[in-house]
Order: C-alpha cells, then sequence, then structure tokens
C-alpha cells in the first residue's frame, strides 16, 4: 500500500507542478507483492534469486497483494486485493528454463501469470487482475469514487 501511495502521489505532485501538457485529472499508482511463509518475495535480484522463490512456490499455495493507489484532486485513495495462487509442482529445469525465456525478470514472485507463468497455477481464488498487478475490480471502485467512471456498466463519465 505504501509503495502505490508514493507512486501516485509523487506523479500527481510533479504534473500538478507542471501542467504545460495539459489539466490531469489523476494518477494512479500500483504495486504487487508475493507472500510465502513469512516471506514477501518482490522482483527478484537475479537467476539464483528467481529459481529460489519459485521453488519457494512449487507445489504450494501462496498469497499475491496487490495495491492500487488514486491521486486526485479528491485526495488519494486507495484499495487492496488479496488473492491465492496454487501453483503445481515444479522442476528445477523447468524454473530455469522459465528464467531463460525472459519472462520473469521483473515480475513479483518471479512470474507473469498473464503469460508462461500461467502453466505453473493450479488453482486461483480471488483475482486475475490483481495477480497480473493491476486489480481492476478496486480500480474501478477508486475511479467511481472520484467520478471519473459511472457506476453503470463502468463507463467513463
Amino acid at each position: 500500500m505504501r509503495l502505490s501511495r508514493a507512486k501516485a502521489s509523487q506523479v500527481w505532485q510533479r504534473l500538478r507542478a507542471d501542467e504545460a501538457g495539459g489539466p490531469v485529472s489523476a494518477v494512479l499508482g500500483a504495486d504487487t507483492v508475493v507472500a510465502v511463509d513469512d516471506l514477501l518475495l518482490g522482483k527478484p535480484r537475479d537467476r539464483d534469486d528467481a529459481l529460489a522463490m519459485l521453488q519457494r512456490l512449487s507445489g504450494r499455495v501462496h498469497r499475491v497483494l496487490s495495491a492500487v493507489a488514486l491521486a486526485s484532486a479528491q485526495g488519494l485513495r486507495h484499495a487492496l486485493s488479496v488473492s491465492e495462487v496454487r501453483f503445481r509442482p515444479l522442476s528445477l529445469t523447468e524454473c530455469a528454463a522459465y528464467w531463460d525465456s525472459g519472462e520473469p525478470h521483473d515480475k513479483a514472485g518471479a512470474y507473469a501469470i498473464q503469460g508462461r507463468g500461467a502453466l505453473f497455477v493450479e488453482q486461483l481464488t480471488g483475482s486475475y487482475s490483481g495477480v497480473m498487478g493491476l486489480p481492476l475490480f478496486e480500480t474501478g471502485e477508486l475511479l467511481t469514487a472520484v467520478g471519473l467512471m459511472s457506476p453503470t456498466a463502468g463507463s467513463l463519465p
């Protein structure tokens, strides 16, 4: 939550200070972390870190927490999406091949559910878009709360 709020606030302040590009209605910030055991897994530092993350997730349930924040003239609002993901057992060989694909290099928990990482997911409870990194339900709620999206059919005003 802290990082999503900081991202949205910093960009909002920067854009509000320099409106040469035109008026800005709002700024979204988001951040995602994977939690397993008592560890928070962000983006892997390198190959070894990614392989260790994937092996820790192998055959287990983990939580994905995606926070989204909206900075606007009405202040700073935020929401949190929490999902549970169960991975099938993974071999070290397939984890290494996945790393070599390039996909997990900049992903929390060293996987992308919207790509090849989906092949590891045995079960998902919660928000698919939240696991991807931008929880759309929560984002829609924030946009609706400040009048940037209509509550009927999710349309823009």
